[in-house]
């Protein structure tokens, strides 16, 4: 929850199985957000599931054939849950104009899918370096890609929790969708903007590729609630060793 926060609007998915991870931000009104990321991380756990159940040969084990298959489960999978949290507002006034971030990955063989609204962040530890997946659609971040301001004063803009995109405001979205071969060792880390805003890329890289995935976690809270804990605080840590584990 952080160290600000009365309740906990993010929610998140570690389902193993599926090879399906998903972090999700809530925001809007009383109850709002906390509703919106719970359906979110419900919805599109659902999708891929019943994707599987449709085309389990397909899920199995990755083929050239069936390389456009994933990203389009995922995108619909994050479609769904966006038309989910806008009938559910529909029908409830208390939970009007309620959304949320989507950073969601699904991993099939050695091939990492990722699936992305909003400012949550997928992060790639890979040879000692960490690259971020996603991109941010935040206020700040157009404005930094424009040029209007550094990424120092991004990181302290009183605008940085503005975001441009987000999962059932409207019952449509925008999904950006990424594939990418993953290695043995690399870790990649899933994680909302309560812990992107305090714990630097570089401390990232350092705590999540150098712990134990039980300690990697809760390192990367504590350093954020240290800071402030000003927002809730949600990350998954995933390493591939071997065997894909989380």
């Amino acid at each position: 929850m952080g160290r600000r926060r009365e309740q906990n609007e993010d929610a998140l998915l570690v389902d193993q199985e599926a090879g399906l991870f998903v972090v999700a931000d809530g925001m809007g009104g009383h109850a709002g957000g906390g509703t919106a990321s719970s359906i979110a991380v419900k919805t599109i756990q659902k999708s891929v599931h019943a994707a599987r159940e449709a085309a389990p040969s397909a899920f199995a084990s990755i083929a050239p054939h069936d390389a456009n298959h994933f990203p389009t489960v995922l995108r619909g999978a994050v479609e769904a849950a966006s038309r989910e949290i806008y009938r559910t507002a529909l029908e409830d006034q208390s939970l009007a104009g309620m959304g949320t971030t989507v950073t969601s990955v699904l991993v099939v063989g050695r091939t990492a899918f990722m699936a992305h609204v909003g400012d949550s962040r997928c992060y790639l530890l890979r040879a000692g370096r960490s690259f971020q997946i996603s991109e941010d659609h935040s206020l700040v971040n157009e404005q930094l890609k424009a040029g209007a301001i550094t990424e120092e004063e991004a990181r302290s803009s009183r605008f940085r929790n503005i975001i441009t995109r987000s999962v059932g405001f409207e019952e449509s979205v925008l999904v950006d969708v990424v594939g990418l071969e993953i290695e043995h060792g690399d870790v990649l880390v899933l994680c909302c903007d309560g812990l992107s805003n305090l714990v630097t890329d570089p401390e990232i890289l350092e705590i999540a590729g150098g712990s134990t995935l039980d300690e990697a976690p809760e390192k990367l809270v504590a350093l954020a609630n240290e800071r402030g804990g000003d927002d809730n605080i949600t990350v998954i840590v995933i390493r591939v060793d071997g065997e894909m584990k989380a």
